[in-house]
């Protein structure tokens, strides 16, 4: 069962051997993480063994993360990350964190690369590990104490890390990554808006899609109107934001947000497939994609410049509105408390 249709129903350092650099699109995350906690570091490889753990792959598979689960598959040429919050399958600061090394980790990855060498990967995969949900959004329990604290500069911080976030998938890390999001679960809000960010949307038939800020009197302010505009144009975007309903895939695919909607359960497949499929292409294909951001350009200070506005807009919301907020939250909590017996009661029935 989705969440959806359970509501419908009521610093870490830089791995050893690699260069101390950074992604162009993450000039700025040392700033936005500032505040928000860290995962424990990775133990570093011993010098003596470097030797026998030199290849990307080895790398990234002795990396821990407390709610990523990441690792780069030879055959496919492909970093596959999923997220797996602790808390609430939400943005929490833990799981911006991590997204943010888990970036700069992909970042030394290129840097490191010999020049006459093939790039560690071609493409980034972006999926979940929370069942029935992709992401749920932003972390309402969270805004709602900053604003009624009247606490503006924290939810700024944590709205620009979730964009910059975004703006790494969105430029394939500036090195002609193709950027797919695997959707086997509900996408709302920020969960929405982070898949937006990359290339291609591919999504299991029964995933839910939807904009609920309008519920609460707030509008999504990582990349809703950014990404979605580019891809079915203002009109239809708005309708979208405002309506603050839900979609089911079959109708995302038909408004053109998503690009492939799959069987339940064949996600991983189907990307799988598909790069196989286009392994011959994949130079061309990450051309066009240049070419479309070329056409259609999003920067950075455009997501941003919408989060500032953002905040104004939280920061005058009522009682009431904040309210509507918990609730929801409310609702996530028990949702994912539900999940946490069903899975208790699995593993005793076994």
């Amino acid at each position: 069962m989705t969440f959806v249709h359970d509501q419908q129903s009521l610093a870490r350092p830089s791995p050893v051997g690699l260069q101390a650099r950074r992604p162009t699109t993450l000039e700025t995350a040392p700033q936005v993480f500032a505040e928000l906690p860290h995962s424990p570091a990775a133990p570093p490889l011993p010098p003596e063994e470097l030797a026998s753990h030199i290849t990307p792959a080895a790398i990234v598979a002795g990396q821990r993360f407390a709610s990523l689960d990441v690792r780069l598959t030879e055959e496919d040429r492909a970093f596959w990350c999923f997220m797996r919050p602790r808390e609430r399958p939400s943005f929490t600061r833990e799981l911006l964190t991590d997204l943010a090394q888990m970036q700069r980790l992909i970042g030394d990855l290129f840097a490191a690369a010999p020049k006459a060498a093939p790039a560690p990967f071609d493409y980034f995969v972006l999926g979940s590990r929370s069942d029935g949900v992709f992401n749920l959004g932003g972390d309402l329990t969270l805004f709602a104490e900053k604003i009624r604290r009247g606490e503006r500069e924290p939810l700024r911080q944590y709205a620009h890390a979730c964009v910059t976030s975004g703006y790494a998938n969105h430029t394939g890390y500036g090195q002609g990554v193709i950027t797919i999001a695997l959707i086997q679960g509900d996408a709302l809000g920020g969960g929405l808006e982070a898949a937006l960010s990359c290339d291609m949307l591919i999504a299991e038939r029964h995933a839910k899609f939807g904009l609920p800020e309008i519920v609460f009197n707030l509008f999504p302010g990582m990349g809703a109107y950014t990404y979605l505009s580019r891809r079915i144009g203002m009109m239809k975007a708005e309708e979208l934001i405002m309506s603050g309903r839900i979609y089911t895939a079959e109708e995302m695919l038909a408004l053109g947000a998503i690009d492939m909607v799959v069987d339940t359960g064949t996600g991983e497949r189907a990307v799988r497939e598909h790069i196989a499929r286009n392994r011959s292409r994949q130079t061309a294909q990450s051309a066009i994609y240049k070419v479309r951001r070329r056409v259609s350009p999003v920067s950075l200070d455009e997501l941003r410049d919408i989060t500032d506005l953002w905040v104004d807009t939280a920061m005058n919301l009522t009682e009431q509105d904040l309210g509507k907020m918990c609730r929801i939250a409310a609702a996530q909590d028990r949702f994912r408390a539900r999940q946490a017996a069903e899975r208790r009661a699995a593993m005793a029935a076994e």
